[in-house]
Formats: C-alpha cells, structure tokens, sequence
C-alpha cells in the first residue's frame, strides 16, 4: 500500500483517544485517523467496561442539572448534593496517592475537569445523575456521597457507542484491526508517523502533526504484570480489555526514548467476581462483576480472617487498592458476607441472583460450612471471628446509643470501645450480622489498569524524551499511558475524567503542529 498522510493520528479508540481525535478535529486539524489494534467489536478498550462515571469539580445541583437527562423538577427537590470543590479533589487525589500525584499534572486534571465534562455533553456524551452507584435513599430524600455524582447513560458501553457517533459526525477517520507495529522519526527523532498492519500487510502513514498515544497500559499482560507489579500478578483477573498488553508503551520508552514515569509496581484493582472469566471482560456484564457492597458487610479471606478495615473510608477511596490485598491472601480469594439488614443496600446490578453467585443460609454456622466446599479452609475459625465482631459492635452501640447508621457518609460505627476492640477494628458502617438470611459471594483480584506511564508536557501532553528532558516533537500520550496522576491508589472517576482533559489537550496541540507545518 502507498503511504498515507493525514494531520493527526490517535492510536487507540477508548475515552482519551476519542477525545484526543475529536479535539484534533476541533482545533483545525482537517484529516484526523483513529487506529484501533482490536476488532470493531472491542471497541472502547477499557472504557467499555467502566462503569462511565466521572469525577469533577462541580459548584453544587445548579451546575450539574443542566447536563444530565433523568432527573424531574419534583426529584431535584428531593436531592442532597454538597459542592465538590477544587480543594476537595486535591485533598481526595492527594490522600488516596499518599502525596505523590504529580502537582502539575493533579492541578490541571481538577482545574480542567469541569470545563471538560461540559465539552464532552456537547460532543454528544450522555450524562446522568448517578443515583444506583453513589446516591442512597434516606428519609425519602437521595443523599449522594463521595464527591462523584456524573455517569454515563448505559456506563461504559453507551460511552463508546457515544464517542463513536461522535467521532463518526465529526469526520475522524476510524480503522479497527489496525495494529500499530512501529513508530517513525527522523535522524533528529522527531516523530513522523507510524506502521500499521492489516490482514498481514504493513502500510506507513504519515503525521503532519503528530502521534497521540492512547493505547492503554499492560494489564492484559501477565508477564509484564509479574514483572513490574509484582509475584503472583499474573494470576489476577483482567476486567476488561485483552488488548491493552503494553507494546506501545514500552515501544516508546525503549525505542523512542521516552522518559517512564509514575507507579511502575502499582495498579488499580478491586474485588471482582471469583467466577468471572479471567483473561478478559465479559462484554455484556462488563463492570457488573466488581463487587463493591463490602463497606457494609465483612470481608474473609479462606483462613477465616480478616484482612482489612472494610469501612476505612467511602468505597470510592478503597475499592481500587482492595484488589491488591484480595490478592496477597491465601489462594488469592475472599468472601464478603452480610446479613439481610446489610444485603438489603447491596446494588442489583453487582449482587442480583442472575449475576453472582449468592450463597445464603439461615445462619452463620451453616453459612461457613457452605464456604468450606469454595475454599474457605475453616468455618470454626470465620464462625468465631465473626461472633467476636458481633460482640464489639454490640459494646460500641452500648456506649454510644445514639450514634446511628449512615451509609452516605463515615459514620463512625465502630467495633472499639472502653470494652475493647478486635485486633482488626471496622471504623465505620460497623452493624450487627446477626438477622438471618446470610449472604456470601467469592471474590478474587481483578486489574483495571496499570499506573505506570510516561511523563508528559502538562500543557500539551507532549511526551518527554529521557536525554534531552523536553518533549519528543509529534509525540503526544493521554489516558492510561500518561503516568504521574495515581499511585498505589486512586479516587474513583478520575480516570475517564484524565483521559479526556489530557486527551483534549493532546489533540489541540497536535493540530496546532499539524497547521504550523502545513505553512512551512
């Protein structure tokens, strides 16, 4: 085939690169090609199995009303929603990652981040008020809690078909099956364009403006996986993607002398259903095998232990390191447990009878004896654990009789009081587990996506070369490829919210590259 030439190409057709092509085409860039290495029916790589929530800064109800589609005049009065300022995602951001986000880059991904959910409704981004995954019903009134109230309609996979018809309105070209196999540059290393495969055959095509690299991290990837996270990480679950398996982001640090930057050893990862597949997503089930009602139960592992304070924080700060220690347990599994006081506030879409396998008895004994035959190693020693945890939540309600339930915040229901406490203490939503039936579902270790990256210019996303310090010219990265935002943790939401202001930007200035050399 004969070369090709186009403005700008994006490699990768999930959140960022959508963004990055769409804001190509925005900012002036005429022919925009989108190059995808999955069949059209992967589409979206990680973003497909999102739930399509997004993090952001938001001034209160008022500001977020005029973008979502299911909310009345009459259930808008019924809504308590507290402002999430730019203070509160940098200290959510900071807490999370221990302080080591990168300053610049968390500066821009929250002072962009509203701004650029507003762009992204009017490329057609569907947004709704997030009601099933951070709202609960107290008192009649929706309480909505951890400082994430937007998702998309029909989550993930309605925000690739939305990107899609977006892409497709605008004029950007897009090609699945389309393998990116090598990036070219000049003597001066400059980025020019890339390689692509097709049915066997490998064609060039040419970047007046650049490269965007929004081809996703090595997740998919067990041997990088046991490599850089660690031993044992090529046994966890894949929730999404088999694709993002790392080529292009080791392509451009070792070939292109990209500078690596961020957590190279972490991840996000959470508890993901033990009978879910394990190389890959379910395409229709998609986000439904996380398994995220554990701030209101217990969690054991098959020795019968606890492992963690299941109520350390609101399940947005929690769920996405939870994986790791699900992981370091025996057989890498564990059991959430609840009774139908705690069942009751569990979403439908995770926990409903035709999408995990419930394990119910009318008590406790009976509960972990059932377990025994899915690996748990002993019901006498879970059975004990979980009478002495009844014990101290009934002695902190003794002393504390007015202290009441509340799931919408940190409530401070605990398992340590002047009686004592357990050697594990729960600090919040610590409610009795004693009113039959008993529910338990097996978890295991599911990897979202790795935070290793490649330091980027945060003005531009222009990729920063290892010798020179400065950016590589026509190279540009966004999404899971831009290391620096998140280590060891994150807060939920604030991954599609990155990639598309980092996208947004990535795509402005290599159109703006595009446009300065066309008038050379």
């Amino acid at each position: 085939m004969a070369a090709e030439t186009y403005d700008v190409v994006v490699v990768g057709s999930g959140n960022a690169g959508f963004s990055a092509a769409v804001s190509a085409k925005e900012n002036g860039a005429q022919r925009v090609l989108l190059l995808e290495k999955a069949p059209k029916d992967w589409a979206g790589g990680n973003t497909t199995f999102t739930a399509g929530a997004y993090r952001t800064v938001f001034h209160g109800l008022d500001d977020v009303l005029p973008l979502v589609n299911n909310v009345s005049p009459e259930m808008a009065k019924k809504i308590d929603m507290e402002p999430y300022s730019a203070e509160d995602f940098r200290r959510d951001l900071m807490k999370v990652t221990s302080n080591r986000s990168d300053p610049t880059l968390s500066k821009i991904l929250i002072e962009e981040s509203n701004d650029t959910t507003k762009w992204l409704a009017k490329n057609g981004v569907k947004f709704q008020l997030s009601f099933n995954r951070q709202a609960y019903e107290i008192n009649g009134r929706q309480k909505f809690w951890g400082g994430m109230v937007l998702s998309v309609v029909d989550g993930g996979k309605g925000l690739t078909k939305q990107h899609q018809a977006n892409a497709q309105k605008k004029g950007v070209e897009v090609r699945y099956e389309s393998p990116v196999v090598d990036i070219m540059r000049t003597e001066s290393g400059a980025v020019t364009g890339v390689v692509v495969r097709n049915n066997e055959k490998t064609y060039s095509v040419h970047a007046r403006g650049g490269v965007i690299l929004c081809a996703g991290g090595f997740e998919a990837n067990p041997s990088m996986r046991a490599q850089y996270l660690g031993p044992g990480w090529d046994m966890a679950s894949v929730r999404g993607t088999p694709h993002n398996s790392g080529e292009l982001l080791f392509a451009a640090i070792n070939r292109l002398g990209a500078r690596p930057a961020g957590n190279w050893s972490g991840c996000h990862s959470t508890c993901w259903d033990a009978n879910a597949p394990y190389e890959a997503g379910d395409q229709v089930l998609t986000n439904q095998f996380t398994k995220s009602g554990y701030p209101l139960g217990l969690m054991y592992n098959a020795d019968g232990d606890r492992f963690v304070n299941e109520g350390v924080d609101m399940r947005n700060f929690t769920y996405a390191k939870f994986g790791r220690e699900i992981l370091r347990q025996p057989s890498g599994i564990a059991f959430q447990i609840w009774d139908a006081d705690g069942a009751k506030w569990l979403r439908k879409e995770e926990y409903a009878d035709d999408v995990v396998e419930r394990i119910k008895a009318d008590s406790i004994e009976e509960l972990a004896s059932q377990l025994e035959g899915k690996g748990l190693l002993s019901s006498a020693r879970l059975t004990k654990s979980l009478e002495a945890y009844n014990v101290a939540v009934q002695n902190f309600r003794r002393e504390n009789p007015n202290a009441m339930f509340d799931p919408s915040k940190k409530d401070g229901l605990s398992t340590r009081s002047d009686a004592g406490g357990l050697q594990l203490d729960k600090t919040n939503w610590a409610i009795p587990i004693t009113r039959p039936p008993f529910l338990a579902v097996k978890v295991t270790c599911g990897i979202t996506f790795t935070f290793g990256g490649l330091k980027i210019d945060p003005a531009t996303s222009g990729v920063i070369s290892q010798t020179a310090g400065t950016p590589i010219p026509g190279l540009f990265c966004a999404g899971e490829m831009l290391g620096g935002l998140f280590y060891e943790n994150y807060p939920g939401g604030s991954g599609l919210t990155s990639g598309a202001v980092f996208g947004r930007k990535a795509g402005r200035a290599a159109a703006s590259r595009a446009q300065a050399s066309s008038k050379l």
